[in-house]
């Protein structure tokens, strides 16, 4: 390993500062609703990439900026990009109503007693199926209040429920932007991480499950109705079952966009203009994520060639020793800047190339790199209080007419919970079977 240079790692430290530091000024000092996701994610990568240009006297501006290109044409993050657009066109197209009438659907068909088990289990198949978490809870949350209110659970519960179950989804979905932003970081297929973050995730689920069935037992509810519209479901379970038969990720998408417009034209829920703008502004909503993974490549460029990769890299081999060290190395390394950007996908974009040269030091395979990379970051990204996915929720459900906080609904996230639980016995009692 070449010798490190620390002070490299400060365009990060710089980033870390503008984000964070006027996040939480903004949110905590001034109050400003929403004020952590007031700051531009955008300007404060440019901000730290000003600073990376301004290091290292030795290279011109020029040479610094082929460096940065070599980073961005880098055919990971051009792949990358490619697939958040071709999501965000099928996200657009098969709309929210689509993901509704699965929930009512199955909220119709278990007894009302098990409500907050079905609401868990919905919230882990649509965000399995739409790809996004704070989707999830965005179309979830009412549905949870509502739950809530018929049947005498506690709102918290419900809520926290959908947080948890949301985040199920955003850790295996292949459509979800943190598994594009893992697999095509770390150069590992899609299903190969689905299959390994499956045996972690499932034990974390079922263990939620049991917990919210001894919490909601002997309660007396009465039956949930609303109307919906099954046939709207072809095209989520068609994007599930071809991304686990191991389809081309493009494909697969292709067939949800192509099979959603179909239905959605069929059954007289759009027409075509409305179709095309919904599938351009599904698009359009990856923009922000896309030009995300643009900066940090440039970044990390710059960063990796004036040495600080290999100065993080010392110190964390100073901190931990052997392969399973490496993992929980990884893991800590994205869920603290998860922490400082309050965004899994920046997490995972900006730790990708440091875990990928974790990899070739510990000797962790790139699929076990992507499934940590992955499972950590929503770990950290479904508990912190200022997160997205939480600060959906609590607006959602004050739109509902129920005040509720950050804290009232973290007692109820058993989900991420249990999921670090798992993640810390599969790398400590359970070795990498296939590398």
């Amino acid at each position: 390993m070449k010798k490190g240079n620390p002070k490299a790692l400060l365009p990060i430290g710089v980033f870390l500062a503008a984000y964070l530091g006027l996040g939480l000024l903004f949110e905590y000092g001034l109050h400003i609703p929403m004020g952590f996701y007031k700051i531009p994610i955008v300007i404060a990568f440019l901000l730290a990439i000003l600073v990376a240009c301004l290091q290292n006297k030795s290279l011109s501006f020029d040479e610094k900026l082929a460096v940065m290109a070599t980073g961005v044409g880098d055919k990971n993050i051009i792949t990358m990009i490619l697939i958040f657009l071709v999501a965000g066109a099928f996200v657009g197209v098969v709309g929210r109503s689509s993901a509704q009438s699965v929930a009512y659907f199955m909220l119709e068909l278990i007894p009302a007693r098990y409500a907050v088990v079905v609401l868990f289990l919905v919230a882990c198949f649509v965000s399995t199926s739409m790809g996004t978490s704070v989707g999830t809870i965005t179309l979830l949350t009412p549905i949870a209040v509502e739950v809530a209110q018929a049947s005498n659970f506690s709102v918290a519960l419900c809520v926290g429920t959908v947080v948890g179950g949301s985040m199920f989804g955003d850790n295996l979905s292949f459509i979800s932007d943190t598994t594009i932003a893992a697999c095509n970081g770390q150069g590992c297929a899609m299903r190969d991480k689905f299959q390994g973050n499956f045996w972690i995730a499932l034990p974390a689920a079922l263990g939620t499950l049991v917990l919210i069935l001894i919490l909601t037992a002997n309660h007396q509810t009465t039956p949930i109705h609303a109307d919906y519209n099954l046939i709207q479901i072809i095209p989520y379970v068609l994007v599930l079952a071809g991304g686990i038969a191991g389809i081309n990720v493009f494909v697969v998408l292709l067939i949800g966009i192509l099979s959603g417009s179909i239905i959605m034209l069929i059954t007289g829920q759009t027409v075509a203009t409305d179709l095309l703008f919904s599938m351009g502004t599904g698009a359009a909503g990856m923009f922000e994520t896309s030009m995300v993974a643009v900066l940090v490549a440039a970044m990390c460029a710059l960063i990796r060639v004036y040495g600080g990769f290999d100065a993080l890299l010392g110190f964390i081999q100073r901190m931990f020793r052997g392969a399973k060290g490496g993992q929980l190395g990884m893991g800590l390394l994205v869920g603290t800047m998860d922490i400082a950007t309050a965004n899994n996908t920046v997490a995972i974009v900006m730790a990708n190339p440091i875990a990928k040269e974790m990899c070739a030091d510990y000797g962790i395979s790139p699929k076990r790199a992507a499934c940590i990379l992955d499972t950590f970051s929503c770990i950290f990204q479904g508990i912190i209080p200022y997160g997205a996915q939480m600060l959906v929720a609590i607006s959602a459900t004050a739109e509902m007419g129920y005040s509720i906080s950050a804290f009232n609904i973290m007692g109820s996230l058993f989900y991420p919970y249990l999921l670090l639980v798992s993640s810390l016995c599969a790398i400590f009692l359970f070795g990498e079977k296939n590398k």
